[in-house]
């Protein structure tokens, strides 16, 4: 049986650039107070490594606990609204900003046109922390969406929209919606007029997109893959999909004894590939407990 790794898979540059700002914190921390706000990265395993070289994890309950003890506090690659850089100020904890360029250049188009009178639009989750952020610099007026169907129930088509997307989704489900909300605006004025009604703004980042070619042809060359994610990430759901859409024997697993082994049987080669949060030192502990339990 031949094992291959994903050498597409891994850290996107979002989240290296995060994940070398803690490791970075860290090292020059004397006190050892050092914080990051949530989950640095959505993957247990990373956290946990970073955890036991001393990043502790808090939530924004934690602020009032900290205020003037000389904390320094990660804010992780999704961002945050501006509440919360001002809450740190007035309590006197440092913020280490670790925003993903990406985002922090998302939030700042999404408030611009928010200050010019636009409806904005953003195709995401709700609860997610990147959208917290983006509707934080809206003061809460955004209109998230998930579908088509949310799409034409929840947007006023008489208010001048645009459309934006958290930048972990699905391409072709935002280019359905955009197609969408162009033929109902279209119904209600002259073609013409188009594009002063709706914009439609493609903010996923070319990374994550990017990656869904080269997994397909990936998932294509093996008999069987062993797609590794933590359970919480967007885009780790997003790229386990693409994968199903072209091998029915893919298998989800955040930790590696999750792995049924008879999954493997009658295999030739078994891939291992994951999210753009998933480490490639945890594919490789993959990829060297299956090779442990055939050669035993």
């Amino acid at each position: 049986m031949k094992i291959n790794i994903d050498n597409n898979s891994g850290f996107c540059w979002g989240v290296v650039r995060t994940i070398d700002i803690a490791e970075k914190s860290l090292e020059e921390a004397k006190d050892g107070n050092i914080f990051v706000l949530g989950q640095i990265i959505h993957n247990p395993k990373e956290a946990e490594r970073l955890e036991n070289i001393g990043l502790k994890s808090i939530t924004h309950k934690d602020f009032e606990r900290l205020a003037h003890k000389g904390a320094k506090v990660i804010i992780r690659a999704h961002g945050e609204p501006p509440e919360t850089y001002q809450k740190a100020k007035e309590l006197g904890i440092e913020i280490i900003d670790a925003t993903c360029p990406l985002v922090t250049a998302l939030q700042k188009r999404i408030q611009k046109h928010y200050l010019d009178g636009w409806q904005i639009v953003v195709f995401g989750k709700e609860d997610h922390a990147e959208v917290i952020g983006l509707k934080g610099v809206c003061n809460g007026n955004v209109i998230v969406i998930q579908s088509v169907e949310q799409a034409l129930e929840k947007i006023d088509f008489n208010k001048r929209t645009i459309l934006f997307s958290q930048t972990t989704m699905d391409k072709p489900t935002f280019h359905k919606i955009k197609e969408a909300i162009e033929e109902r605006v279209t119904e209600l004025i002259d073609e013409g007029e188009l594009k002063e009604q709706f914009l439609a703004k493609d903010t996923i980042c070319h990374f994550v997109y990017g990656r869904e070619d080269n997994l397909r042809e990936f998932c294509k060359q093996n008999d069987v893959v062993i797609f590794v994610a933590g359970r919480s990430s967007s885009n780790g759901k997003s790229l386990y999909h693409v994968c199903q859409s072209v091998n029915d024997k893919v298998y989800f697993i955040e930790d590696h004894s999750e792995i049924d082994f008879d999954w493997l049987k009658n295999a030739n080669s078994v891939g291992i590939t994951g999210a753009t949060s998933t480490p490639q030192w945890y594919m490789e502990l993959v990829r060297d407990k299956i090779l442990e339990k055939i050669t035993n």
